[in-house]
């Protein structure tokens, strides 16, 4: 290893993928794997060969990624008990992956040799050392993942040393020591590295924690500030249980916080996390740390009228220096701080004290205090700031729409169907639809009576609709909050429509969603 201070390892192709709701195809695999590189990441584990054909087909085409930076490696376990190592298939497998890399884990805790793997401690330590021995006499780095070591080491800290000790002979290029059960406290995590790196001097050491206790990042970090140079994880935290360390948050800490350089182009994190979830099909977590939705959202007024004059004093890092950026939330909290960036993120400029930013804000909450959110409908919202403003114009008029929804009990599917009578420009036109629900009638039969007047809403589609019930207590005639996010392929906008019928709040944000797109192509 060289002078780097800390290598990034990353096994959400492996680690990650044995995390529920986590899934990825072999072209997934690859194109993450060439993402990672791309981003900087030292160490890319692509997956235990021979586990599956997913991961053999993985590896065969890996060979063709032409990787930049990153080193590829395969994941396997230690030869067999009272098995030679040339004999041992799955070893085998390890070196036809043909990777630069091969990590290998063994077991560190006393109670898995003999209740587990029902050997014996001497057999164990031979197993980890000619492993190790083997891989390395063909040419590979080894890393060698020490699994349950702190636990191992709290129930007996010779034996755990020891199977290090068997590494480190057999001359492994790194030792990762691994909270396999996610249970130990960053005390505990520097306090037993500290001891590890003093019993094997010179020994590249290396940490690999999980989250059962919210701490696989906290734990990362104090492995750090002990000495450690490795650190694995995953992107976004995902893996088995409550997830692994999450490289989006450990990697903004060690080169921001604490001064160690370990990617060129830390600016690329959120896209990075959000290619993996989109990748996995996963939605992204709004509340991340440094990566979030609203990682730098400010809502409330005071809070965010000392951000204008001072980023700082409510940022704890420049959302730049992630891809992140500052998001204005307008609420029932606002100050006239906040209409006024949403006003000039329109265009408009607007000074404060001005009469159209009082009367924006106090419509903000009158319609808060009926139920609306403008905190993910910001193309609600600006339409409300373009109708205070005077600068909307009614793309059309509607005379009335209706929707039904029939049942036979002949078999015969379900019908579900909407009629919108409109008019633009005085000129009225009537359409009927049927969908795959009310709603979905609705937007058809909406859409198909703008066409004719506004062809280009053909662009335009929806990929998010929920409902949310206001005042449960009131039962069916609860109030109801729907929000529908629109896109038409290069930008997305929500918007929102509350009222007490779930069809009517579901048209008023169906119709913001085309309305908005329409005004903005003015």
């Amino acid at each position: 290893m060289s002078s780097k201070p800390v290598f990034l390892y990353d096994t959400t192709l492996r680690d990650g993928t044995q995390g529920e709701g986590f899934q990825l195809s072999g072209l997934d695999k690859l194109r993450i794997a060439k993402r990672l590189d791309e981003f900087g990441i030292d160490y890319i584990e692509g997956g235990w060969p021979g586990s599956n054909p997913k991961d053999i087909e993985f590896f065969r085409e890996a060979k063709k990624l032409n990787l930049k930076h990153a080193k590829l490696a395969a994941f396997g376990s230690t030869r067999r008990a009272d098995t030679p190592v040339e004999e041992d298939p799955q070893v085998r497998l390890l070196l036809e992956a043909e990777t630069p890399v091969v990590t290998i884990f063994g077991k560190s805790w006393e109670l898995q040799v003999t209740e587990v793997l029902r050997t014996t401690v001497e057999e164990n330590q031979a197993m980890i050392r000619d492993t190790v021995a083997h891989l390395v006499s063909h040419g590979r780095e080894v890393i060698y993942d020490a699994e349950h070591f702190f636990d191992g080491y709290k129930d007996s800290p010779a034996h755990a040393l020891a199977t290090l000790k068997a590494a480190a002979d057999g001359g492994a290029a790194s030792l990762v020591l691994c909270d396999t059960n996610g249970g130990t406290l960053p005390s505990e995590v520097m306090e037993i590295c500290e001891a590890v790196m003093k019993h094997l001097p010179g020994t590249p050491v290396g940490i690999h924690t999980h989250n059962d206790c919210e701490l696989a990042v906290a734990n990362a970090i104090a492995a750090v500030r002990a000495g450690a140079n490795q650190v694995q994880g995953t992107i976004n935290g995902y893996g088995e249980r409550t997830g692994n360390c999450n490289l989006t948050s450990v990697i903004p800490i060690l080169q921001l916080k604490m001064d160690m350089p370990v990617v060129p182009h830390l600016e690329q994190l959120r896209d990075l996390s959000y290619f993996v979830d989109d990748v996995s099909n996963n939605p992204h977590f709004a509340r991340a740390a440094f990566i979030g939705r609203t990682a730098f959202a400010h809502k409330g007024g005071m809070h965010v009228n000392a951000v204008q004059k001072l980023a700082r004093s409510y940022e704890h890092i420049v959302p730049g220096s992630v891809g992140n950026s500052q998001n204005i939330l307008v609420s029932e909290l606002s100050g006239q701080s906040n209409i006024l960036i949403k006003a000039e993120e329109l265009g408009i400029k607007l000074e404060k004290g001005a009469p159209e930013a009082g009367a924006i804000l106090r419509r903000v909450k009158e319609l808060e205090n009926d139920g609306y959110s403008y905190e993910a409908a910001g193309g609600s919202l600006e339409l409300l700031i373009r109708r205070e403003l005077g600068t909307y114009q009614k793309p059309f008029d509607l005379t009335e729409y209706h929707t039904s929804f029939r049942q036979y009990r002949d078999g015969h599917p379900p019908v579900c169907e909407a009629t919108v009578k409109l008019s633009v420009n005085n000129t009225p036109e009537l359409t009927v639809a049927e969908g795959q629900g009310v709603v979905n009638a609705l937007d058809i039969a909406l859409r198909k009576a703008l066409l004719p007047f506004y062809p280009e809403i053909s662009n335009v589609s929806l990929v998010d609709y929920k409902v949310r019930i206001l005042d449960g207590h009131d039962a069916t005639a609860a109030k109801t909050r729907v929000l529908i996010v629109s896109t038409d392929g290069e930008s997305s906008w929500g918007t929102v429509g509350v009222s007490d019928n779930i069809i009517e709040a579901s048209w008023l944000a169906l119709v913001d969603g085309i309305d908005l797109f329409l005004q903005r192509r003015k």
